[in-house]
């Protein structure tokens, strides 16, 4: 694990305050809705914002596909990865 990926998952809990769960016991490749962690739409708004903040990076609805770059800790982290300046 990358201290982004650690960065990604500290995010995830604090920004949506999700109870009885901590950054470790989130998986890399654990889905980040549905049968993963099962966020919701307004979930990844929350999320979307968090990572707007932090990183930087506005999410496109309409063409950045959000599904796929919110489908886990992986593909966020690649995502982030791709867009951020430093």
């Amino acid at each position: 694990m990358t201290p982004l990926h650690q960065e990604i998952k500290t995010l995830i809990v604090s920004t949506l305050a999700l109870e009885g769960v901590t950054p470790e016991s989130i998986g890399e490749d654990t889905p980040l809705f549905g049968e993963g962690l099962g966020l919701d739409s307004i979930d990844a708004i929350e999320l979307g914002v968090a990572i707007r903040k932090r990183y930087g990076i506005s999410i496109d609805a309409e063409s950045d596909d959000p599904r796929r770059h919110f489908a886990s800790v992986n593909t966020l982290a690649a995502f982030v990865a791709d867009r951020r300046t430093f």
